[in-house]
């Protein structure tokens, strides 16, 4: 099922800037709240609160002071779970971002779910590298297809171990932004819901390639909602679908991205599945990510059940 109604979030403490990552993350910008631990802190607990209202069930993990984890918010880099019960891990560009792996985190899934096998691909950093797990990779899990733009942080080799590890078919394709440098991650420029995809194709600047993605996205039974470049820079790529205890589908995004949609588009995509949103400025200033990296959608076997 493309949809889940559990995710795990992970509530920051140490939230700020991370040069480590900003070398080729465009969507960051330094230096723009001196107070971004605190600000992001609210911001992480208003968004949950909008969740949870709306019935989607999260896991809210504690980070820990040490070891330093300044992008710790975003969970779903390093960590992937699927619905035959395996949890995926993932090599991580950034030194510090590797210190995100944390047993702790795993213990409370395994305490709520049901595992049964970890597949690490961690190793591939000592190889250089990197597979930063459903940023990416934007994964339509009903139809088996693994969409990802090739960047310093998404490897061919590693993305082609986990397809065949996992059961996926890869399509890969570049992706730049305004000034022709590689986006860093899939899941800025595109998401994948049960019936429908929205993406910046204008961002796949080789014809072929863009050609071959939109006609993936139409055998695969899809609609292809277009956003523009701006959009893209306000995160209107970076939303995911959840569903709700009532099986009410969700399109979850910032108030940012809901923001820079036309009210055409907001028509369109309400048509399939109620829209809510969450102001995420300072995590999405300092740490160059929205909402969508902020959720680790959890598809594994609830226990007792």
């Amino acid at each position: 099922m493309q949809t889940t109604s559990h995710l795990l979030m992970i509530r920051p403490v140490n939230f700020t800037f991370n040069a480590e990552t900003a070398v080729n993350n465009a969507f960051q910008a330094s230096g723009q709240d001196s107070h971004a631990q605190e600000n992001a802190l609210n911001e992480f607990d208003e968004f949950v609160k909008v969740l949870k209202l709306n019935q989607v069930d999260v896991t809210v993990v504690e980070d820990s002071p040490e070891p330093y984890t300044p992008d710790s918010i975003f969970p779903n880099n390093w960590v992937s779970f699927h619905s035959n019960g395996t949890i995926c891990l993932y090599p991580m560009f950034a030194p510090n971002r590797r210190l995100e792996r944390k047993q702790t985190v795993l213990d409370i899934i395994f305490s709520k779910f049901k595992v049964t096998k970890i597949v690490d691909f961690s190793y591939y950093e000592n190889e250089k590298r990197f597979l930063e797990g459903t940023g990416s990779m934007v994964l339509d899990r009903d139809e088996r297809i693994a969409y990802a733009c090739l960047s310093p942080r998404t490897d061919k080799k590693a993305l082609q171990d986990f397809c065949k590890t996992m059961g996926y078919k890869p399509v890969v394709f570049e992706a730049v932004d305004k000034d022709k440098q590689q986006i860093y991650h899939s899941n800025v420029m595109m998401c994948v819901t049960d019936k429908y995809v929205v993406a910046c194709t204008d961002s796949m600047h080789h014809k072929e390639e863009r050609k071959k993605f939109t006609e993936t996205v139409h055998q695969s039974g899809k609609k292809l909602f277009k956003i523009s470049m701006d959009q893209m820079y306000h995160f209107a790529g970076n939303m995911l679908q959840v569903q709700n205890a009532n099986k009410e589908k969700l399109l979850v995004m910032s108030t940012q991205a809901y923001k820079s949609l036309t009210k055409d588009q907001l028509k369109k995509l309400g048509k399939y599945n109620k829209i809510i949103h969450s102001k995420l400025k300072t995590i999405e200033t300092n740490g160059g990510g929205s909402a969508r990296c902020m959720m680790a959608e959890i598809h594994l076997p609830i226990k007792g059940r």
